[in-house]
This record gives structure tokens, sequence and C-alpha cells, in this order.
């Protein structure tokens, strides 16, 4: 897993576009999981875009702290298989 703030930006910068699935900490022991879209990247926050099936809102945004201390974890599925092909970035 990145280091730093700089390096979680850098690798998901890499992967935008990509599909993922995203799990957050909701508070008092709830795990939110969420499929959907790294859109964009900005100097802070990233922003995926849910699938609408399943969600209730279009996208959400978090920052790269949120990744560093593990209130997010972000999965990235294979492009050709559907499989995952990089965690916790």
């Amino acid at each position: 897993m990145p280091k730093t703030l700089a390096d979680i930006k850098k690798a998901l910068d890499s992967k935008l576009g990509k599909k993922l699935l995203l799990k957050a900490n909701g508070g008092r022991r709830k795990t939110i999981e969420r499929s959907g879209i790294l859109a964009e990247t900005y100097p802070a926050v990233f922003v995926i875009e849910l699938d609408q099936e399943e969600n209730a809102f279009e996208r959400v945004s978090y920052s790269y702290a949120d990744v560093l201390t593990e209130t997010v974890e972000i999965t990235f599925y294979d492009d050709a298989s559907g499989n995952i092909a990089l965690s916790g970035q």
C-alpha cells in the first residue's frame, strides 16, 4: 500500500476510468460497499461515479487521507476478466 498522500494520488491517477469496489467505514460498526468508476482526481480528493442500479445518488468523494488511514478501501477490477487486479490503493 502506498505510504504517502502523493503516492496514493499517483496510483489513483493511473486508474482513472477503471471499475472499482469501494468499502468505507460508515460508523457504528457499519461498512458501506459500493461499486462504480473512478471519475476524477483532484489535489485533495477523488470522485467515484456510482452504479445507478445500486445507489440512490450519483457520485461520492473521499480524501486521499481516508485511503491512507484505511477508512476507505478501494479494490479495482481487471478489465478483461472482471477479476480483482489491484487492492488497497
